[in-house]
């Protein structure tokens, strides 16, 4: 993570085109850099990112993360020959096509455990992370499991909300808290499904909008069928919308 790579982080409030616009960010980095590598991470135990992206999920880090427990109380290794091993599991299990790697966290930690394979395993997907130019993760609500489970920083940390108070209001709060818990070299919003964009604030957050994106028929329609974010036109407001922040936060 200390070469180039630029971690993208995508986080807000449940129902606003999260995920959409995370799957839209890694569509528009393999166009725009073929050559370069590309990691998606789905931190949402949800696992929607996967089928933004037309991904079939076989294993997640959250099954990783037992196997290895269950084999470390079986064996006492030490943290080398831990990390070791996980990064061997999390590179096998990793998907590869359409000019990306992709991988899925899974189900949450118990509240209240600090399992130090967790702290493993967020090592060994920092070290993943140096080995890719770009790495988009598409975050659960809230952030705090960005530093506790995958990343301690990231470069580009990119709040997504509608147009409703509560949606901003959300954002104010994990403004907050990742100004506590992450550290980030560059902060932004987009305001998304914004039936009234004339009506958008400039700011939230203490951030400033890069993009007020309208509702989208294709977008919409494409969760109705399943298809991926692959499948939507160029021109569709998603993904001129995210051009534009991705322009304005200086990753094209």
């Amino acid at each position: 993570m200390e070469h180039d790579t630029k971690i993208i982080a995508v986080s807000g409030k449940g129902g606003v085109g999260k995920t959409s616009l995370s799957a839209a960010i890694v569509r528009l980095l393999v166009e725009q850099y073929p050559d370069k590598r590309i990691l998606a991470i789905d931190a949402d135990p949800a696992i929607g990112l996967a089928t933004a992206l037309g991904v079939e999920v076989d294993e997640t880090l959250d099954d990783i993360r037992k196997r290895v427990a269950n084999d470390v109380t079986e064996k006492l290794r030490d943290t080398q020959d831990i990390l070791a091993e996980a990064k061997f599991r999390l590179i096998d299990a990793m998907k590869e096509k359409n000019g990306f790697g992709f991988v899925a966290i899974g189900r949450p930690e118990a509240a209240g455990c600090y399992c130090a394979v967790n702290t493993y395993l967020r090592e060994v997907i920092s070290m993943l992370a140096g080995d890719f130019d770009f790495v988009v993760i598409d975050g659960e609500a809230g952030i705090e499991q960005i530093n506790r489970r995958v990343m301690e920083k990231v470069t580009h940390l990119l709040l997504i909300s509608d147009q409703s108070k509560k949606g901003i209001g959300v954002l104010e709060v994990i403004r907050e808290v990742a100004d506590e818990l992450v550290m980030y070299d560059e902060i932004g919003a987009i305001i998304n499904r914004a039936p009234k964009p004339e009506l958008a604030p400039t700011e939230v957050a203490g951030a400033p909008v890069l993009a007020v994106i309208e509702p989208d028929d294709s977008q919409t329609q494409n969760d109705i069928i399943g298809e991926s974010v692959f499948e939507l036109p160029e021109d569709s407001a998603l993904l001129q919308g995210a051009r534009i922040a991705l322009t304005k936060m200086h990753i094209f």
